[in-house]
């Protein structure tokens, strides 16, 4: 018998070796990502004050909206070639399997957005200082965003059309993720104290991690019955 953790690592592998051989559907949220926040110097104006004042929410919305954009691949291929009722019938944890597929989305779109993020925010004038506050906010929310999207797919997961209810579904849990960091960023901007709005970041990935996967496996034995 597999024990659970080798459950995990096997299913985490898989994911990633999936996602390693589709690079297209990897690259997109990526190139929507950078697409986004380098049409707003040409859209509103490229002086540096204006965009300096605007960088912080651009980079985070862009962020949230590149996230979402991938969502949808979450769930959607292991439902239609039947594996993933085979996953929810296996013996193991469901949560843990589910964690296991949500971090695998999470380090093929969360952490590349991580690593554009700072060059990205040269683009837009952000201070130099504000870059550290700017990697750790997305550090801290790009993973609830993938832990709270998780619950809005599986949820979906059954829809052919589902991805207009997902949007509806999952926007207003991220509103809060979108105001405290770019929030943070702002105020690092300006030379204010970020350290509150950080705590809530954590606190909000504390609960995220707590309970999101045992939301998702009670969301998908619900699509799938």
């Amino acid at each position: 018998m597999v024990s659970e953790l080798s459950a995990f690592y096997i299913l985490l592998k898989r994911d990633l070796t999936l996602a390693y051989r589709h690079r297209s559907e990897l690259a997109n949220p990526l190139l929507f990502f950078i697409i986004v926040i380098s049409l707003f110097p040409l859209g509103i104006s490229p002086e540096s004050k204006h965009l300096q004042t605007i960088a912080p929410g651009v980079i985070w919305v862009a962020a949230l909206l590149a996230a979402l954009l991938s969502l949808d691949n979450l769930f959607r291929a292991d439902f239609e070639d039947g594996t993933l009722e085979q996953t929810a019938l296996s013996a193991h944890s469901l949560p843990l399997l589910v964690f296991a597929k949500v971090l695998a989305h999470w380090l093929v779109t969360g952490l590349p957005l991580i690593i554009l993020a700072p060059f990205l925010g040269i683009l837009l004038f952000l201070p130099q200082h504000a870059t550290p506050t700017l990697v750790a906010t997305l550090t801290l929310g790009t993973p609830i965003l993938s832990l709270i999207g998780a619950i809005g797919v599986a949820l979906t997961v059954g829809l052919r059309r589902g991805g207009v209810l997902l949007s509806l579904l999952v926007l207003p849990l991220y509103i809060p993720v979108l105001i405290f960091a770019a929030g943070a960023v702002n105020k690092a901007a300006t030379g204010f104290e970020v350290a509150g709005e950080l705590y809530l970041l954590a606190a909000l990935l504390c609960l995220s991690l707590t309970l999101a996967p045992f939301a998702t496996a009670a969301a998908l034995r619900i699509s799938l019955s």
